[in-house]
């Protein structure tokens, strides 16, 4: 069974950063792409950053310049670095990924969310 396991949410004031991880284990044959969603209260799903096996990346306008996404392959982790955060950026962060597992069947894996709130 596959897991993504995340961490780093939090409260900072307007300006700050954080750094989020999500860590996947369990019976992992390959992970494929990566990517961070993200979900604020009454609204939808959106994407926020995406980085795929060779690490090319993506990323929404409303983060381009301020966010980076990273992976450590080794580890089965991947990042999202916060920069510069503003109050629209509060929301429910989850990890997402497209692994295959051990009996080398791909399937999409969501984490359970970490809130991160942008507020003085």
């Amino acid at each position: 069974q596959v897991q993504l396991v995340e961490s780093g949410g939090g409260l900072v004031q307007p300006g700050g950063s954080l750094r989020l991880s999500c860590a996947a284990s369990g019976s992992i044959f390959s992970i494929n792409a990566m990517a961070w969603y993200r979900q604020a209260p009454g609204k939808q799903r959106e994407l926020v950053a995406h980085i795929t096996s060779g690490g090319s990346t993506n990323y929404a306008d409303s983060v381009k310049g301020r966010f980076t996404i990273s992976r450590d392959n080794a580890k089965n982790t991947v990042y999202l670095q916060m920069n510069s955060l503003k109050p629209e950026d509060t929301a429910v962060y989850y990890c997402n990924a497209a692994i295959r597992d051990s009996f080398i069947v791909l399937s999409d894996y969501w984490g359970q969310g970490t809130q991160v709130t942008v507020s003085s």
